[in-house]
């Protein structure tokens, strides 16, 4: 039997919540998108609440590439 990971380690729920949380809202393009290309235009004019909303939207994409990283490593 395989012993069980970590909850944080769970590449299937961090793909829901990086679907779903993390693309929020979906139209006219997914939020975390938009902010991303808004840092790598023109960050200065970007204000502490558009950062912890970056934040908040690409959390789910950072675990979900940490739980996969860990997944082939651990084979």
């Amino acid at each position: 039997m395989e012993k069980q990971t970590s909850i944080l380690f769970n590449p299937v729920l961090w793909l829901v919540l990086a679907l779903t949380l993390g693309l929020m809202p979906y139209t006219p393009e997914p939020h975390v998108w938009e902010k991303i290309k808004w840092v790598f235009s023109d960050a200065k004019s970007m204000q502490p609440l558009d950062w912890f909303d970056l934040f908040l939207h690409g959390t789910p994409w950072v675990f979900l590439l940490i739980s996969i990283t860990y997944r082939f490593k651990k084979k």
